[in-house]
């Protein structure tokens, strides 16, 4: 990777550090059961990433140069604000899971104010034996034997 490239991720840990925000949530989430009435308990993790702004191209930039996350258009009010103008169309890029710890990885060298957060999800995929990872293997024998 060229200097260049470092120069647009640390732009981007700036932009990051001043529009985006970081969502990081562990505990039980009440869920819909999947076969039968009522709800289940579950340990849940909610991880996302995003930055939203009235700048598509910026946005697109961004997203071009990490390679990972959605650009969408974000909605935005019918209403008009006070002074009786309409709101701008706003964009949000994001990215969840493993594409969060990506980025994370990305702009931890010049991240300032979302440096906590930042951590918090690279400790998170970083941390041996975590209790929250599941082997695939185990988890579709106990399947087929009706024991999940």
């Amino acid at each position: 990777m060229n200097n260049n490239y470092y120069l647009d991720v640390a732009y981007i840990a700036g932009l990051f550090d001043g529009e985006g925000s970081i969502h990081f949530k562990r505990g039980p989430e009440k869920k819909k059961k999947h076969k039968g009435k009522g709800y289940r308990i579950s340990n849940s993790l909610r991880l996302s990433m995003e930055i939203t702004m009235t700048d598509e191209s910026v946005l697109l930039w961004v997203h071009e140069i990490l390679g990972v996350g959605t650009l969408r258009p974000k909605k935005v009010p019918n209403k008009k604000r006070v002074d009786g103008t309409p709101y701008k169309p706003q964009w949000r890029w994001a990215c969840t899971f493993r594409d969060a710890f990506y980025v994370s990885c990305l702009l931890w060298p010049w991240a300032h104010t979302k440096l906590p957060k930042i951590q918090q999800i690279i400790e998170y995929y970083t941390t041996e034996g975590r209790e929250n990872v599941v082997d695939l293997t185990e988890y579709k024998a106990a399947k087929e034997l009706g024991i999940t």
